[in-house]
């Protein structure tokens, strides 16, 4: 899952990038609000987490511009993460389309858990888990299990498998599965996805879970079969 991070504070996003890249997250980073708009412009994301007082254009108009695309990239989930915690800071956000508030100073593990909640909102609806056969996968604890016993997975390796499961009957390109694990400005590693994909076969074969390749195309996991 890829999002963006909207901070000037040099010391404060260097602290998100890291910690919210150890949690699986492909994460992108703008320091003004004119650069953020661009990307929200080039790219799709699963959450953006945004600054108000930013250089060159302000947090709410970079909200307003998104919220105005309408349909697909401009529905993304919003938290504000701003020092800005007056009450009409609050509604103003919340009326342009925010989903959630945070004021600064934050507690990380807070933070966190909200992040988690509203990706899950955006992404999965009401369920937080994502299950095929004996597999299941907790978009909360960012886990894979099978039989309910913990498989031993890299943060990119469940990347590779949450984006596999969100698309189970179709195929994956290679170069989709790049673009969720690589933050903006890297060059997406397609021939990493083939490494991945091999580790991750290995683990998911007592699953009985088949990543089949289709050549020139992708990567395909079938439907469960149903009895």
């Amino acid at each position: 899952m890829r999002m963006l991070i909207v901070e000037d504070d040099p010391l404060l996003a260097d602290g998100l990038v890291r910690s919210l890249s150890a949690m699986g997250f492909a994460v992108d980073l703008a320091t003004d609000g004119a650069a953020a708009d661009h990307m929200l412009l080039s790219q799709g994301y699963d959450l953006v987490i945004l600054d108000l007082g930013l250089p060159r254009l302000d947090g709410l108009e970079v909200l307003r511009k998104l919220r105005r695309r309408g349909a697909g990239a401009g529905t993304a989930p919003v938290l504000i993460l701003t020092a800005r915690d007056g009450l009409d800071d609050r509604v103003k956000g919340l009326d342009l389309g925010a989903d959630d508030y945070m004021a600064k100073p934050f507690d990380l593990p807070e933070l966190e858990a909200r992040v988690r909640a509203l990706v899950r909102r955006g992404k999965f609806g009401a369920s937080p888990q994502l299950v095929h056969g004996r597999l299941r996968f907790d978009t909360i604890g960012r886990r894979a299990l099978i039989d309910d016993q913990p498989i031993d997975l890299s943060a990119r390796e469940l990347s590779v498998l949450e984006t596999m499961l969100l698309n189970v009957g179709r195929v994956v390109s290679k170069e989709h599965l790049a673009e969720q694990l690589s933050s903006w400005g890297e060059e997406p590693g397609v021939n990493a996805i083939e490494v991945y994909m091999h580790r991750l076969r290995k683990k998911l074969e007592p699953a009985g879970v088949t990543v089949r390749t289709i050549r020139g195309l992708g990567y395909l996991v079938d439907k469960p079969r149903t009895s």
